[in-house]
């Protein structure tokens, strides 16, 4: 795989032409800025930008009154090799603060060791309805800790009018969720992206999150996608390294709260 072009591709097709999360949801690009608006529960915040050191800071500036306005807590989701190079410490000036950083890995779909089945006694079960919605929830708070409320929201918007663009799964121990983890198929690119996956902490180590990864893969393939996206926390990155997927650039998210103008 050539890093360089595969990278391009990505910051082309996912982040400058990307596309809305839902049907509640909007697209837009303001100069050299693209960000995305949805719902208070859905995903806020700029996917993309080409700014310089003479216009970045009025951008930035833009981006706080637009989200304001809306009253909305929002995201910009910088990658390493965005430009100007001070941007992260710009953004930090204007009131956002980092959360942990992530490594953006990509595989592509066809060099996969896709021959990886659940550890004994563990079924994988496909989410399609508000029951299996829960289940992924709930597992979403037990591992990261997290409110799932935003998930919930996100699952059930795109099961309910566009099932085709996501796959979700449940991984159940006699019936008890214990890991889950979803998939976004992005119509019209060969990227898929693998996100969510997450399994409760007397689980983790039996390999049922691999198991989760490449069940995802095989219905990617299947459907055409070419390649496989994950921002990885430190702990899933070693994981994705064995199966195929290699590190391409990494992934800051510089959160705003609400701005009220």
């Amino acid at each position: 795989m050539d890093h360089a072009a595969v990278l391009a591709l990505f910051d082309r097709d996912m982040r400058e032409g990307a596309r809305p999360f839902g049907l509640d949801s909007v697209v837009e690009r303001v100069g050299a800025v693209v960000r995305h608006v949805g719902p208070e529960k859905g995903w806020n915040g700029v996917l993309w930008s080409d700014l310089s050191e003479a216009d970045a800071d009025a951008a930035i500036a833009e981006q706080v009154r637009h989200f304001g306005s809306l009253g909305l807590e929002f995201e910009w989701k910088l990658y390493a090799h965005d430009r100007p190079v001070d941007l992260g410490r710009r953004l930090r000036a204007a009131g956002f603060t980092a959360e942990p950083e992530e490594t953006l890995m990509i595989a592509e779909v066809g060099e996969l060791d896709l021959d990886v089945r659940p550890p004994q006694g563990i079924e994988l079960r496909p989410v399609a309805d508000a029951a299996g919605v829960d289940l992924v929830a709930d597992v979403h708070e037990q591992a990261f800790g997290t409110d799932s409320s935003r998930l919930r929201h996100l699952l059930l918007t795109q099961l309910a009018g566009e099932p085709d663009t996501v796959v979700a799964v449940v991984a159940l121990a006699d019936d008890v969720p214990v890991s889950s983890a979803r998939m976004e198929l992005i119509p019209g690119t060969r990227f898929a992206g693998l996100w969510g996956g997450g399994t409760v902490e007397a689980w983790r180590g039996r390999g049922i999150y691999r198991a989760l990864v490449a069940h995802r893969a095989r219905i990617a393939a299947d459907r055409g996608y070419r390649y496989l996206q994950v921002d990885a926390s430190d702990e899933s990155r070693p994981i994705l390294e064995r199966l195929g997927f290699a590190p391409l650039t990494t992934t800051t998210p510089y959160v705003h709260p609400i701005a009220r103008v």
